[in-house]
């Protein structure tokens, strides 16, 4: 193969990425649009391989196969380095020179997986220490992902960081996906806080969430005010980044915690929903990340 062929299999790997990233993301696709063009393609990879093992789990397939896959794909990452043996897949491909051109931690792919894994393993969480555990896994990671490409002077502290934002993004999303997790047997709240607040997140004969009004919502707020102290520290990123960076971060950041706050101000918009941002209030919160810097 010529220098020149090389060049134009991974400019395509790339090029794949980036649509995955495009017709896929949703909210990370407001604040990755926003960084110059070799950090958003590199991140784009991030988000194209992240989304492959997230979509094992989401698959139809029986848990036995997702388990199968989770391991197959792990063992394809840990074989990253092998040329012959990721010839052909356009998103591993980019992966292994996104790793060569950034300081990506390839361990936070590992990390992702045993997430996943508990995702299909897991329906309970008995205390916080064990939930915590799984954010890092599953978010934690992703915003050490994305630090390795923003490549910041202050790395180690970075990491650290960025593993608090994510932990406040996976609450948030825990929150807002209460009731579709009941659906299919997934209870991600601490069993330990439903006890102290006396919920069981039992739907009733309408698919709702049946908790009396004031336990649900002193559960929810009490989730909500967890994960505002972690935003609290992970926001603290923001200045250790280059301005694009900051203004990707924020932009993802700011839709999150936006809709954290608007679940702990009505705790009953997400008993019989999934909640969303209208898409001009995550332009809002991208276009202002921009001019700021800040979410």
């Amino acid at each position: 193969m010529t220098a020149l062929q090389s060049s134009v299999d991974v400019s395509h790997a790339y090029d794949v990425c980036e649509a995955i990233t495009r017709e896929q993301a949703r909210n990370f696709f407001y604040g990755i649009r926003l960084l110059r063009p070799a950090k958003r393609r590199a991140l784009s990879v991030a988000y194209a391989t992240s989304r492959r093992i997230d979509d094992i789990v989401d698959s139809d397939l029986d848990d036995g196969q997702k388990l199968h896959r989770l391991e197959e794909l792990s063992e394809s990452l840990h074989r990253i380095e092998d040329p012959g043996a990721i010839a052909g897949d356009p998103v591993l491909v980019a992966l292994r020179d996104t790793a060569h051109r950034f300081p990506l931690p390839m361990g936070t792919f590992d990390e992702l997986i045993e997430g996943c894994r508990a995702d299909v393993t897991v329906h309970r969480y008995p205390t916080w220490q064990a939930l915590e555990h799984y954010c890092r896994c599953v978010a934690g990671s992703v915003g050490r992902m994305s630090v390795g490409i923003y490549h910041p002077r202050r790395l180690d502290e970075c990491w650290q960081l960025a593993d608090a934002l994510g932990i406040a993004l996976q609450l948030t999303n825990i929150l807002r996906d209460l009731r579709e997790d009941r659906l299919v047997g997934r209870i991600y709240l601490p069993a330990e806080d439903l006890e102290r607040f006396g919920c069981t997140l039992e739907l009733d004969d309408a698919g709702r969430l049946a908790d009396p009004a004031d336990r649900f919502t002193a559960l929810v707020r009490f989730e909500a005010e967890r994960a505002e102290a972690w935003y609290a520290r992970g926001l603290q990123l923001l200045p250790l980044l280059d301005r694009r960076s900051a203004a990707c971060t924020a932009a993802m950041a700011g839709i999150y915690h936006r809709l954290l706050r608007s679940i702990a101000a009505d705790p009953d918009l997400v008993r019989d929903r999934r909640l969303s941002l209208p898409t001009a209030a995550k332009l809002g919160v991208a276009a202002r990340a921009l001019v700021r810097g800040a979410a």
